[in-house]
C-alpha cells in the first residue's frame, strides 16, 4: 500500500520558474528523437551532476572551472527536468520505478556537488556537510510525506531545484571573479560559505515548516481514536 501511495502521489511545484519550465519541458519531449528514453536522461542528470562537482573541484587549479559547472548543470536540468516529463508525454510511466531512481539520484547527485564544493576552496568541508545535512532532512521528511500525505512538494517559498541551479551558476561565475565577499562587517568571507549557512538555514526552515504543517494536516485526517469501554466479566 505504502509504495502504491507514493506512486501515485500529487507533484506540488509551485517556484518561480515552474510555469515555463513546463511548457518548455513538453515542448522539448515532443521534439525528442525516439531513441532517446527516459533512462537516457536519468543517467544524464547523474553524470552531469558528478561533472560539476569535478568542475567545483576544478576551481582549486583555474577559475575557468566556472564554465564547466555552468555546462554540467544546464546538463544537469535537461536529464533530471526532462526524463519524467519524456515519460509522461509518450505513455511510458513507471511510477514505482521512476519515484525511486528520480529520488536516489537526487541524493547520489547532491552528495557529489557537495563534495566538489568541499573541496574547491571555495566552502569550507564543515558549512559543506551542513549543508548536506539539512538537505537529508528535508529530502527524508518529504519523502514521508509523499508516503503518508501523498503530495510531494518540490519547492518551498517559489524556490525550487531550477531556481537552485541558476544561483550555483551565478556563485561559480561571481566566484571565478573573486571567491570572497566583504563588508559584511566581520571581513572577507567566502561567497559559498555564506551561501552555504543561508541555504542552509532556509533548508532547516522548510523542514520545520513542512514536518509541522503535514503532522497537522495528518492528525486532521486521523484524529486521535475514542476509546471503547470493555465490557468486564463477573467472576463467580
Amino acid at each position: 500500500m505504502g509504495t502504491t501511495t507514493a506512486a501515485r502521489h500529487i507533484r506540488d511545484n509551485s517556484s518561480v520558474t515552474a510555469h515555463l519550465e513546463k511548457r518548455l519541458l513538453v515542448w522539448i519531449a515532443h521534439r525528442l528523437p525516439d531513441a532517446i528514453h527516459s533512462d537516457h536522461l536519468s543517467g544524464l542528470g547523474l553524470a552531469s551532476m558528478a561533472a560539476a562537482g569535478l568542475a567545483f573541484a576544478s576551481f582549486r587549479v583555474t577559475p575557468w572551472a566556472a564554465l564547466g559547472v555552468i555546462i554540467a548543470l544546464t546538463a544537469n536540468w535537461f536529464g533530471d527536468s526532462l526524463d519524467g516529463t519524456v515519460a509522461r508525454v509518450r505513455h511510458q510511466q513507471r511510477p514505482r520505478y521512476g519515484f525511486y531512481v528520480d529520488h536516489v539520484i537526487d541524493l547520489a547527485g547532491t552528495a557529489m556537488l557537495l563534495a566538489g564544493l568541499a573541496g574547491s576552496g571555495l566552502m569550507s568541508p564543515l558549512v559543506a556537510v551542513m549543508v548536506l545535512a539539512a538537505f537529508l532532512l528535508v529530502s527524508a521528511e518529504s519523502y514521508l510525506a509523499t508516503h503518508a500525505a501523498g503530495v510531494f512538494r518540490m519547492s518551498f517559498l517559489g524556490f525550487g531545484p531550477t531556481e537552485l541551479r541558476l544561483l550555483l551558476m551565478a556563485g561559480a561565475l561571481r566566484s571565478a571573479v573573486s571567491p570572497v565577499v566583504t563588508g559584511l562587517g566581520v571581513g572577507p568571507v567566502r561567497l559559498f560559505d555564506l551561501g552555504g549557512a543561508a541555504g542552509g538555514a532556509a533548508l532547516a526552515l522548510a523542514f520545520i515548516v513542512s514536518s509541522i504543517r503535514n503532522t497537522r494536516a495528518l492528525y486532521i485526517a486521523e484524529p486521535m481514536p475514542t476509546a471503547t469501554p470493555v465490557a468486564s466479566t463477573d467472576v463467580a
